[in-house]
């Protein structure tokens, strides 16, 4: 438990991290100029496209640019996940 008496993410069980399909549904991939749809891959939201991924921190998607994982990289940790 948090010092606030919130819960750390950390304290939910893996599916509570799932996030709202209807936030992921209006989530794109900023990399490409007709912004493809990402879906949500575990504590990732991938290109459906491309297969570029992007992390989620903390309950927080990552889009940003520079926070981009590559399709092969983003293939094996995906392979790797339990």
């Amino acid at each position: 438990m948090a010092p606030n008496g919130h819960r750390n993410m950390g304290d939910l069980p893996k599916d509570s991290r799932k996030l709202d399909p209807e936030f992921v549904a209006i989530l794109a991939n900023p990399l490409e100029p007709d912004r493809p749809p990402l879906r949500q891959e575990g504590d990732y939201l991938v290109c459906q496209r491309t297969g570029v991924g992007f992390p989620i921190r903390d309950g927080i998607p990552d889009l940003l640019p520079e926070s981009a994982i590559p399709a092969e990289q983003m293939r094996k940790l995906l392979a790797s996940e339990p």
